[in-house]
């Protein structure tokens, strides 16, 4: 830890509170721990000013002794205060502002965003001698904390706010609660757009960042509007959790399940005291019904689920809705803040901040008339010193909107005078370019977008702009506060407020439609033109994911379909397979274009087999995600088209796919029918290959129902046809071995599975196939564990490394629907040897997956699995009622394959 050199600034009227201070100090110092320096330790004839000068210029630390005296003081606020302050903005010394004595020190601007000294604010002459020694020896040991570095900070993410906060006292000081309390876990504010829920985590982070984090070992922020979402579109977490899972170290960002990436993630966050930020949480929630504010995105809920359990640091979120999947924990781990609209006086306080003149009543009569909201307050008043001098008797000239009383609508009426007052203008041109994007606007895409010729409404007044005058277009924009500040990280990025984005989005989208589609057809082609032609990660990919974007809402689709999404998007997938480089999350926010309200019903001008192809794709990145009755709607709309279009062979898979995820629901009569409809539908083509997997499809609905012998003879029959195709491959692999497995392991016939898995295997080795390693790992595992019991075995070693190895393949082909198959044969593997606790770790995850995925087999197959669990343990009576809940599934659901498991746990209890 490096020797902080710390400068003290006082007025001399306040000399003994200095000393009290230095007295703590001073230990630190003969430990080393700090040097000190105070205008005392100026020498007889020395040049005063060079010294104090020399000192402020080396100092990492600055202690300020505010008082009356301190803040009159012309030297001290010019000559100390000043160059601290420039210092500070370049995050190259930290200011600690003590209060000593009473005074007015909240109407300071510099000083009352910052983190002053006590925490409460209250003077330290004000405390007794025991408490004020408690608050000096506070300070002085967080002097001494080494500054967190810059490699364990990213916020670059988050988007920057002016620092003016007014009337969000009692928030803040909440907000410092939530992280010096170690069971608060995660906290989160829920207000309206423009409330100014990100102002309010700025403000609270500048105080942190003042105080050095105060113990955050890693701080980390991200905005979900930065990557691409607006308010009913859909929006993923996947270039979020695979840009925080690389910045923590995960070595493999890409690996497994959109669940097992947020439970990864949660772990790796908790392994220091990491303060995490995510901020506009709205698009990733549903809007609306039952479950409103319910996360769509399986990697986020996961995560913060994980969090909510446990964090030793804290997790703080932005978001218009409350969080649903952590509502069980408000009030245990998880606090939420309701940020409602301002004060009146608040109100009237930014108003004058930003040089609206008129009386306090003026002013909060105009700060109620708007809403007291803060954006709009914030707009508001910038207008009124930029157009009328700040005078509040001109608020009347503000463009009246009468048709609007919603949300949001104040701020409308403010944007609307915008306007009006950059009519003609190259600021109101800039506006329009902000609404062509959902995410902040890069340098290059803007100058795709001034490239000639001009675009009539949009870049006209563009076109002969110079580089000073487009920065001047730019000042005027940022001094209204209608555009962000300058990202020095980013310094040809534009951005500005979501509302305000879509506003003008909107009035270009409804009042130029041609320039709306020519912006974003330019847009199109910037964008498919960025990524690599074989990028490997996210981040590479997520240019052609933007370009389809911007194709759609040019009314490219078609184009947008087949060359980037299919060509690109679609066929890198697959060549990829175990990257899952394009994750499921991103295929829905790129394919939600093809919808005129995702899901339901896709845009007329794509062909039929082009919206049927749609519809399955949607269905299966759906399913994957674990959202199957979405995925069940869609994917038998996309089957009507195949059939009407008599495609049998798109027919034949979709019926297929069908019966796959009716069983996964646990809808067995359903999943028998659509199996015999795929069969039906193959029958009528010559594809031989096709007819294998479909008849093996059907065989396996029909052993989940029962029929064991109609289905052996069906996986029989796609056996010798393969034999007849393939010679060199006697078996069924892939999925259709593993359920032809299934069923033999159901018999007991584990030497067959034994022979047939180790066959296969090195059949699945030679080309490298995750899954379908993954499968037959399963298989043989399953087989061993089966083998134990009737031989008098007791060496579990080869079951386990086979059921750990398709443990492994399964999270890392991504295939969340079959990661229970796993999870329930170890929880097996480790009741057979005693080992209760992993037992119940693997039935708990494999019952959690169920669950949030809709997926009833494996729900009544956890609870069976429970029951032997609690019967082993001689827990009767919770044997008893997951038994009990076993049989009304069975019974509801038709999956009479358990009625002898369900026989032999009633004659054991």
């Amino acid at each position: 830890m490096t020797t902080p050199t710390v400068f003290i600034s006082y007025s001399h009227k306040d000399e003994a509170w200095k000393d009290r201070l230095v007295s703590h100090l001073g230990v630190l110092q003969r430990e080393r721990l700090l040097d000190l320096w105070d205008d005392r330790r100026i020498g007889a004839g020395e040049d005063w000013h060079q010294e104090i000068q020399e000192s402020i210029a080396k100092a990492s630390v600055a202690i300020l002794l505010v008082s009356a005296e301190f803040l009159t003081s012309k030297f001290i606020l010019m000559e100390v205060v000043q160059r601290l302050l420039e210092r500070h903005k370049r995050d190259e010394i930290r200011i600690f502002p003590i209060v000593v004595r009473p005074c007015a020190w909240k109407q300071i601007k510099w000083l009352a965003c910052m983190n002053i000294q006590p925490k409460d604010g209250k003077p330290l002459s004000c405390g007794n001698e025991h408490q004020i020694n408690i608050n000096l020896a506070a300070i002085a040991d967080e002097v001494t904390h080494d500054p967190i570095g810059p490699e364990r900070i990213s916020l670059f993410k988050l988007p920057s706010t002016s620092f003016a906060l007014f009337g969000r006292e009692k928030e803040l000081k909440t907000l410092d609660a939530a992280w010096a309390n170690p069971k608060t876990n995660i906290i989160t504010l829920v207000g309206w757009g423009g409330v100014g829920k990100t102002a309010l985590v700025n403000t609270w982070l500048n105080r942190m960042r003042n105080s050095n984090f105060r113990g955050a070992e890693c701080i980390y922020g991200w905005s979900f509007y930065s990557q691409g979402a607006s308010e009913g579109k859909q929006a993923s977490a996947d270039l979020f959790i695979a840009s925080a899972l690389n910045w923590f170290g995960d070595p493999e960002p890409e690996k497994g399940s959109p669940w097992d990436k947020g439970e990864r993630l949660a772990k790796y966050i908790k392994k220091k005291k990491t303060l995490l930020i995510l901020e506009g949480l709205e698009p990733l929630q549903s809007p609306s019904g039952e479950i409103a504010g319910r996360i769509k995105d399986p990697s986020l809920q996961s995560l913060l689920r994980g969090l909510a359990y446990d964090n030793p640091g804290l997790c703080v979120i932005t978001t218009r809705l409350e969080v649903d999947d952590i509502i069980d924990f408000i009030g245990i781990s998880v606090e939420k803040i309701f940020l409602d609209r301002l004060s009146p006086d608040a109100g009237m306080e930014l108003l004058k901040h930003l040089g609206v003149k008129g009386t306090p009543e003026e002013l909060k009569q105009a700060s109620s008339e708007f809403g007291c909201h803060a954006l709009t307050l914030t707009l508001f008043g910038r207008y009124l010193t930029a157009v009328y001098q700040g005078d509040i008797r001109k608020c009347d000239r503000i463009t009246k909107l009468t048709d609007e009383q919603n949300q949001g609508a104040h701020t409308r009426q403010i944007m609307r005078s915008y306007e009006e007052w950059f009519k003609g203008k190259p600021e109101l041109n800039i506006l329009y370019l902000m609404g062509l994007f959902d995410r902040p606007a890069e340098g290059g895409a803007l100058e795709a977008l001034k490239a000639k010729p001009p675009i009539e409404g949009l870049t006209s007044k563009l076109q002969k702009l110079s580089y000073e005058k487009w920065q001047f277009a730019l000042n005027n924009l940022r001094k209204v506060g209608i555009i962000a500040g300058e990202n020095l990280l980013r310094p040809y990025t534009l951005n500005c407020h979501p509302l305000i984005r879509e506003h003008f989005g909107q009035r270009l989208k409804e009042n130029n439609p041609e320039a709306w589609k020519e912006g974003h057809s330019r847009l199109y082609e910037y964008y498919k033109n960025q990524a690599k032609e074989y990028p490997e990660t996210i981040e590479e990919i997520m240019p052609l994911y933007v370009a389809v974007a911007h194709g759609c809402e040019a009314g490219r689709h078609q184009e947008a379909l087949v060359e980037v999404y299919w060509h690109r998007i679609f066929r890198i997938n697959e060549y990829l397979r175990g990257k899952k480089i394009g994750v499921f999350g991103t295929n829905l926010y790129a394919l939600s274009g093809f919808f005129e309200v995702p899901w339901s019903k896709t845009i007329a001008n794509l062909t039929e087999a082009d919206k049927a192809f749609v519809l399955n794709e949607v269905g299966n990145n759906l399913r994957a995600l674990g959202r199957l009755n979405e995925a069940a709607q869609l994917m038998e709309a996309g089957l009507e088209i195949a059939i009407s279009q008599e495609n049998w062979k798109n027919s034949a898979t979709a019926a297929s796919n069908l019966s796959q995820l009716y069983l996964a629901i646990g809808d067995i009569a359903l999943a028998l029918d659509f199996a015999k409809q795929s069969v039906d539908f193959v029958d009528r083509t010559d594809d031989v290959f096709q007819r294998i997997s479909k008849l093996a499809n059907l065989a396996d609905a029909l052993h989940q129902a029962g029929f064991l012998l109609e289905a052996e003879s069906l996986f029989r029959e796609a056996e010798k046809i393969q034999k007849e195709q393939q010679p060199e491959y006697p078996f069924l692999y892939s999925i259709q071995g593993f359920l032809y497995c299934d069923l033999l392991l159901s018999q007991r016939k584990y030497h067959e599975v034994q022979n047939r898995a180790s066959q296969t295997l090195k059949w699945a080795k030679l080309y490298s196939i995750i899954l379908e390693t993954a499968f037959d790992n399963l298989s043989l595992g399953r087989a061993l564990l089966l083998q134990i019991q009737p031989e008098g075995k007791h060496d579990f070693t080869q079951a386990e490394i086979h059921l750990n190895k398709a443990m492994e393949g399964l999270r890392l082909s991504g295939h969340q629907d079959q990661i229970p198959r796993a999870l329930l044969a170890r929880a097996e593997l480790h009741r057979m040897r005693c080992d209760f606790p992993k037992a119940q770790q693997d039935l708990d995850e494999a019952m959690a997956i169920a669950e949030r995925g809709g997926m009833g087999l494996h729900k009544v197959d956890c609870h069976l699995e429970y029951a032997n669990l609690y019967l082993t343990k001689n827990d009767m009576v919770k044997a008893l009622e997951n038994l009990d809940i076993a049989k009304k599934m069975i019974g509801k659901m038709g999956y009479h394959r358990r009625d002898c498991a369900i026989s032999e746990l009633e004659s054991m209890l």
